[in-house]
């Protein structure tokens, strides 16, 4: 019975685990297979110098040294090369083809991985985060296909056998090593709202109604004062003028007022303080409140502030289930995989993870997004007519100065979304800073 449930189940786990040695050992009688873009451009592929050394070899240097990873000689993996060691060392079932390469002493070629990635996009995405700390996930709502994935400090993949040692010693700030887009933990800042937002119109039927006089911050009793940014004054708001103008009074005074339990349990729909469902490292996003939390965690958390961390990634995702009708999509980065014959072996197809929100509330946090681009923070892409992205900004105070990590995530067209986007820039940015770089990948790719 167990012989049954670990091969259906438990084996991929456990012969890919980074500490058996079992598959690598593989390399003696198997060619590890390429890794491919989604086009078909080879990422990784292994190469034979004149003395018949093998060596892995990344043809776009620091570009994939995130989502692809690397496959060093002394065993460490990361990225796709990773999570697909198993079959990149894999040979062809075909058993005459394996007896023949075991009679001639001549290595079998492994499966080849095709990937989601798109070159053209990621290449953009790369050169608009520039020399910045941070990074930038694009994915397609609608399947959760991962079209680019970014990091700044980024590294030359084909020197990891050399320089390892020395990224090792890197500051955790300045690691080269660390995937921002998926293991970073940030406080959201005002991205966050989305959420909050739900939660207020889930608790009022009458949310069309809302309104609020802002004079720049709010004060509530038992609570604590928040200003908006700039203690910029926005007069009179509907919620969706809150949400454009990103009116922190507004919505610390909307979250002292919500249900503790109910917003709890929000989170946890949108998988705070859960696993995600995606087959490659990442970082769990974390939001505290519990039913004893105070007025001021309340008001802090609802404008994204407080104990709340998330990575990018589950940024996107959440972003992606409002395009996708309230339906949250598995993320994945692994097309298929064939064998060297191009034989089919494995096939991904989309899987909704959650249903998180009807399309009624999809559909409005859509306007909302939409009205941040038209009206409200959003306005480097108000100038991109051709776009008609929806999003939200967000400017993440992270410390007690007034330094800021600058947010954007959003999708477009809104009225029938093909890409979603999420961006981070690392310290001292405004919220605007984020939208140049989420504006040049929506162009290069729509």
């Amino acid at each position: 019975m167990y012989l049954c449930i670990f091969n259906i189940k438990d084996a991929q786990k456990v012969v890919n685990n980074p500490y058996n040695k079992r598959i690598d050992n593989q390399a003696d009688k198997v060619v590890r297979g390429d890794i491919m873009s989604s086009d078909g451009t080879v990422l990784a592929t292994t190469v034979t110098d004149d003395d018949g050394n093998e060596q892995r070899y990344y043809p776009f240097s620091n570009l994939f040294c995130h989502s692809i990873g690397y496959s060093a000689k002394n065993g460490m993996k990361t990225g796709v090369e990773q999570s697909e060691n198993y079959y990149l060392l894999s040979e062809t079932d075909n058993i005459l083809d394996q007896i023949g390469s075991d009679l001639t002493g001549q290595k079998a070629k492994g499966h080849n991985v095709t990937t989601t990635l798109d070159v053209s996009l990621t290449q953009t995405a790369y050169q608009a985060l520039g020399n910045n700390k941070g990074a930038v996930i694009a994915m397609e709502p609608s399947t959760g296909k991962i079209l680019a994935m970014v990091s700044n400090p980024s590294f030359d993949a084909n020197d990891v056998d050399t320089d390892y040692d020395e990224w090792i010693t890197y500051d955790s700030s300045d690691s080269v090593l660390l995937n921002r887009a998926t293991q970073g933990l940030y406080p959201p800042g005002s991205t966050f709202k989305i959420i909050t937002a739900l939660e207020y119109i889930r608790e009022n039927k009458n949310y069309d109604n809302y309104e609020y006089n802002c004079t720049g911050s709010a004060y509530i009793s038992g609570g604590t004062t928040i200003a908006c940014f700039d203690h910029n004054a926005h007069g009179v708001q509907t919620l969706k003028n809150a949400f454009a103008n990103s009116c922190n009074s507004a919505f610390s005074t909307i979250g002292a007022g919500l249900n503790k339990t109910s917003f709890i349990n929000l989170c946890n729909t949108f998988l705070f303080n859960s696993n995600l469902p995606v087959g490659f490292e990442y970082s769990k996003s974390t939001m505290s409140v519990t039913e004893q939390s105070s007025i001021s965690e309340m008001q802090e958390t609802a404008i994204g502030q407080g104990k709340t961390m998330m990575t990018p990634l589950h940024n996107l995702m959440i972003a992606s289930a409002i395009a996708n009708d309230g339906v949250m999509m598995t993320p994945y980065i692994v097309d298929k995989v064939e064998d060297y014959q191009g034989r089919i072996v494995k096939q991904t197809s989309p899987v909704a993870a959650a249903t998180v929100m009807t399309e009624d509330e999809a559909e409005y946090l859509t306007e909302c997004m939409r009205e941040v681009i038209t009206d409200g923070t959003g306005n480097s892409m108000r100038y991109a007519s051709d776009i008609n992205a929806a999003g939200k900004t967000g400017s993440a105070q992270y410390d007690d100065t007034d330094n800021y990590h600058s947010w954007f995530v959003g999708f477009a067209p809104y009225d029938n979304p093909q890409i979603a986007v999420c961006v981070i820039l690392e310290g001292g940015y405004s919220g605007q800073a984020a939208q140049y770089v989420a504006k040049k990948v929506f162009e290069a790719y729509l």
